[in-house]
């Protein structure tokens, strides 16, 4: 596998340039979230009318969250960027998007972000952040519901010496001990990128599995069709979220359920209920590209082995 790109580490006084890359966001939210982004210790860079724009279900026209986005990985007077939220419209950015991309800015967003993030990884092997947004997690505050984790997000913004360990803080659905590039996101945008030039290569990593408000037997299609198109096939290990809101039909199983049933005979280490991408717990910081050593069993731990950034 090619060697990661790197971003550059967040240092005290760096500036964070602030996009809106899907839906939509609520302005009282992105100020909540840029005031606890100074607070530790950062200067969020914010265009108004672009950030908060309207344009039907999108956060603006295709050609104006495109541009902002391209402006913002040139400019070179910003350190990183972090998205204000998800919902939908990333994937409309991803074509002809091809400047100073060799050279790896911090992206740090979830959920609809995921098909950004799988498009800089199988394109141009950029490291990039799978963790809170301005008004999804930062708005909230640090270590508190709805919030974010604190020493994760430390860690992946700031190492640029050493790996760290992080408690998954859920249960094993399936022992064992794997390692590989942690890859992965929020499971509707993993496969939606099947078929794409950037289809996600999954072979040998720690997969990353989150969603929210699926049905059982929607979270059921959706493993099935990675299985079925080859992408849990030598897995390392796979990391899988809560899947709030995916409410369980009376005598059906559960997204719980589900996953026993359709990943266990994987026999590759399983955890079940992390902290990640949506949840109402504080929200963990996961490096995407980075090596990371997944082991279960009497509890869930996750090895970053390597810093995510230079």
């Amino acid at each position: 596998m090619p060697h990661p790109l790197k971003p550059s580490a967040l240092h005290p006084g760096d500036s964070i340039r602030i996009l809106s890359l899907a839906s939509p966001v609520e302005e009282v939210r992105v100020q909540k979230g840029c005031a606890e982004i100074v607070r530790l210790g950062y200067a969020p860079q914010i265009d108004q009318l672009s950030v908060l724009a309207r344009d039907g279900f999108f956060s603006g026209s295709t050609s104006d969250r495109h541009d902002a986005l391209k402006h913002a990985i040139a400019e070179t007077d910003t350190h990183a960027i972090f998205c204000s939220r998800g919902g939908y419209g990333s994937n409309y950015l991803l074509e002809h998007l091809s400047v100073a991309l060799a050279t790896p800015k911090i992206l740090l967003g979830y959920s609809d972000i995921t098909s950004l993030q799988v498009f800089l990884w199988q394109e141009y092997r950029w490291v990039t952040l799978y963790g809170p947004m301005v008004a999804s997690g930062f708005d909230h505050g640090a270590d508190l519901p709805n919030g974010f984790d604190s020493e994760s997000l430390r860690h992946a913004l700031t190492e640029k010496r050493h790996g760290w360990q992080i408690d998954l803080k859920c249960e094993s659905l399936a022992a064992g001990t794997g390692e590989g590039p942690l890859l992965g996101g929020c499971l509707t945008l993993l496969e939606t990128t099947l078929a794409t030039p950037w289809e996600l290569e999954t072979h040998g990593s720690v997969l990353i599995l989150e969603d929210r408000a699926m049905k059982p037997w929607q979270v059921d299609r959706a493993l099935i069709h990675l299985k079925q198109a080859g992408k849990l096939r030598g897995l390392a290990g796979i990391i899988l979220g809560e899947f709030p809101d995916c409410e369980t039909p009376e005598g059906s199983e559960s997204v719980k359920d589900v996953a026993d049933r359709i990943l266990s005979p994987l026999d590759i280490p399983i955890a079940w209920g992390a902290p990640v991408g949506h949840t109402s717990r504080p929200m963990l910081t996961l490096p995407l590209g980075i090596r990371a050593r997944l082991s279960t069993g009497d509890s869930a731990q996750l090895e970053i082995v390597e810093p995510a950034c230079s």
